[in-house]
């Protein structure tokens, strides 16, 4: 028998990831947009915490669907729910992914006149039907169709073989500013188009632009005719720095790594590459066996702080690929292997990753996806 060194190490830095929590948030996202449904986005291995338990488990919460960047996420997500859940792609689909999506039964985007004839072409030659969304750009100049070709680009849709146009939808790049006139332009302009093309007999089930930031400030993006919402980052209790935080969501996630090492330095000693810090009198200092490999930003060098026996501990010095020094002066009685809890509570204090993004200047989506792929995710329901 092949002998597996790794079976008992479980690594130094490590992910832990509240499924009930995740389901918690996602109920309280779906009470404060009824009737409308959810759509969950779990794009980049779900931002990072890992996608298909959440997948999962959101399957089992009610998600309306789930929405992913691309055609591998899409498979993972249709696998991971064993076909009971809607999975679609946000966006459009590379040549080469036409047939192997529509085989699989992905709801497609068409984002221009080629892939709708594409699509078209694959369904009929597999000899099924093609669920579709169709991408309108009304103001992220992305991806998708301009507002003015989309009723053009619809009655190309429906008029081909093969082609079912299940839903419409497009995207705000402004929603977390609240009273935003141009989100709300979006909206007015979507919502005429929707009219427009059921005056000419061709209507969706499924019509969405509200993302995370829609549902918290954009609240007629959370109505009739719209269907749908999409939540991505409000699943993991995470928010934009700017706009409203309409719902009261919880972290679903903690960033814990270990202590290495617990010494004294005398006063004048320096800390770590640059020597961006000098001791200013003889301190008790801490190692933590966790870096920038594993997501810790180097924004946090002599700014951040690592909780270590429920006391904030200041990072001094730089912040290295594998570990992080820390002033232990709150916490005297700590030792080698003690937790570190990075992101997250310990004792009665807590790390949130929006003093992460702050210190940054970034975002909470970034801040996850950064996390590295050596940090175990452990998923607890």
């Amino acid at each position: 028998m092949k002998t597996t060194h790794r079976s008992s190490v479980q690594g130094r830095v490590t992910l832990d990831v509240s499924l009930s929590a995740v389901a918690d948030n996602f109920r309280k996202i779906s009470r404060a947009v009824s009737p409308l449904g959810v759509i969950a986005v779990l794009k980049a291995d779900a931002y990072g915490l890992g996608m298909a338990p959440i997948a999962r488990r959101l399957g089992k919460a009610g998600a309306a669907g789930i929405a992913t960047a691309e055609l591998s996420e899409a498979l993972d997500a249709l696998d991971a729910t064993e076909g009971r859940v809607p999975v679609g792609i946000l966006g459009s689909l590379l040549p080469d992914e036409i047939v192997p999506a529509v085989r699989a039964g992905i709801r497609i985007p068409l984002s221009d006149d080629a892939e709708v004839r594409a699509v078209s072409a694959a369904a009929v030659k597999l000899g099924t039907a093609a669920r579709c969304h169709l991408a309108v750009d009304s103001g992220m100049s992305r991806v998708g169709y301009r507002v003015e070709d989309a009723e053009r680009a619809a009655q190309l849709a429906v008029s081909l073989p093969g082609i079912v146009l299940e839903g419409i939808y497009s995207h705000f790049p402004t929603a977390n500013v609240p009273g935003d006139e141009a989100t709300m332009a979006q909206v007015r302009a979507v919502k005429a188009l929707v009219r427009r093309l059921a005056a000419r007999g061709i209507s969706f089930k499924a019509v969405h632009i509200a993302n995370s930031d829609g549902v918290n400030n954009v609240p007629a993006a959370c109505r009739a005719p719209f269907t749908h919402v999409r939540t991505g980052i409000n699943l993991h209790g995470s928010f934009d720095p700017l706009g409203n935080r309409r719902l009261r969501l919880e972290p679903v996630f903690t960033l814990r790594a270990r202590l290495a090492q617990v010494r004294r330095v005398p006063a004048g000693a320096t800390i770590g590459y640059g020597r961006m810090f000098t001791a200013p009198r003889e301190m008790l200092v801490g190692t933590v066996a966790a870096g920038y490999a594993d997501g810790l930003p180097l924004a946090l060098s002599n700014r951040g702080s690592i909780l270590v026996r429920g006391a904030l501990c200041p990072v001094i010095g730089r912040i290295c690929m594998d570990f992080t020094t820390v002033d232990l002066g709150q916490a005297p009685d700590a030792r080698p292997g003690d937790e570190a809890v990075c992101l997250g509570r310990q004792g009665g204090r807590e790390i949130g990753i929006d003093e992460w993004a702050t210190l940054k200047g970034t975002h909470a989506y970034e801040i996850l996806c950064a996390i590295g792929s050596r940090v175990r995710r452990v998923h607890h329901d």
